[in-house]
């Protein structure tokens, strides 16, 4: 079977893809740190440890393997720390990416799918944001895939470097069959802290902000299950095995969800209400973000499957229930 690197592989999105990538007839090779990740999620092929910044390590894991792609996910992630922290960002996420693609290209490896995301478009509020919107990032976390995104445009200039890149909106659900999942440490996400508090792992969730425009006062994200997010990423590695050309992917589902959308529909699956605080609203937060995602599904003809939100809920939950990660 072809090998595909596939860097962050022990994290939340990277294990899953693993698995959808094994489905499909590759090996995975993870490549992770283990400073998000976790050991236990690699079930699909071999595991190297190692930092992106690490060349030499990268060159050993490269020349051992000999893959036939790249599938980049390894970053840090954390909007609020990347405000705090600009240059753990810029040095991890932009660094060790240009370090990887150095890497890559050296040997000839130039098939290269990446994670981007929604932030590098920045604050449009209200409006679907479709590929051609522009990219003005607030923070060193969406600066720093907007650069990595770069950085790809001038490989494949340089190179013959063929990317696909896919900026995603927001994550949720788990593995149908519960064998990896979502862990976080500390959690950010907006589901798994919702069945934090059905759980009593945590007093309450804080509802930050009551008073926006919308029908309940609370925010709307557009949520993507995380098994039809990967399904697209093996949909752009055969997009590039068929020869077609660099492009760039928004992938959600083209609606969205409010806050309070997500609780009821938690009490709904678990038959449990959610402990509740009402907070004021953060900083940056938008009243609503949502994909167009059109161009996926006409030229990748991908479809999502599981992202209707009483899917997502009930695997994460299933996941919740049976399968964390040792902390």
């Amino acid at each position: 079977m072809s090998n595909v690197l596939v860097t962050g592989g022990a994290g939340y999105i990277g294990s899953h893809a693993c698995k959808a990538l094994k489905t499909s007839g590759f090996t995975p090779v993870t490549y992770d740190s283990l400073v998000t990740g976790w050991r236990d999620a690699v079930k699909f092929g071999p595991f190297e440890q190692g930092d992106l910044r690490d060349r030499a390590r990268l060159d050993e894991v490269f020349a051992q393997y000999q893959p036939i792609a790249v599938m980049h996910f390894a970053a840090l992630s954390q909007v609020g720390e990347a405000m705090n922290e600009p240059g753990l960002y810029w040095g991890n996420n932009a660094g060790g990416s240009l370090c990887l693609l150095e890497a890559a290209a050296a040997v000839g490896c130039l098939d290269f799918v990446f994670s981007s995301t929604c932030a590098t478009y920045g604050e449009h509020d209200n409006i679907v944001l479709d590929e051609d919107a522009p990219q003005l990032p607030l923070n060193a976390y969406g600066a720093s895939k907007r650069a990595v995104e770069d950085m790809l445009r001038d490989f494949g200039a340089a190179h013959g470097l063929r990317s696909v890149i896919f900026r995603y909106f927001n994550v949720a659900g788990a593995d149908p069959e519960a064998e990896v999942g979502e862990f976080h440490r500390p959690e950010t996400h907006l589901v798994p802290l919702v069945l934090d508090a059905i759980d009593g792992k945590r007093d309450a969730l804080t509802i930050f902000g009551t008073d926006y425009d919308t029908p309940d006062g609370t925010c709307i994200r557009d949520y993507v299950h995380v098994c039809d997010l990967v399904d697209a990423h093996v949909l752009g590695l055969k997009w590039l095995q068929d020869g077609k050309g660099s492009r760039v992917f928004n992938l959600g589902t083209g609606s969205g969800f409010s806050v309070r959308e997500v609780m009821q529909r938690a009490e709904e699956v678990t038959g449990t209400p959610v402990p509740c605080n009402e907070g004021p609203r953060r900083a940056g937060d938008c009243t609503k973000l949502v994909s167009g995602s059109v161009r996926a599904l006409n030229e990748l003809g991908w479809a999502p499957q599981r992202s209707d939100l009483q899917t997502m809920i009930a695997d994460a939950w299933k996941w919740h229930k049976l399968g964390q990660y040792e902390a």
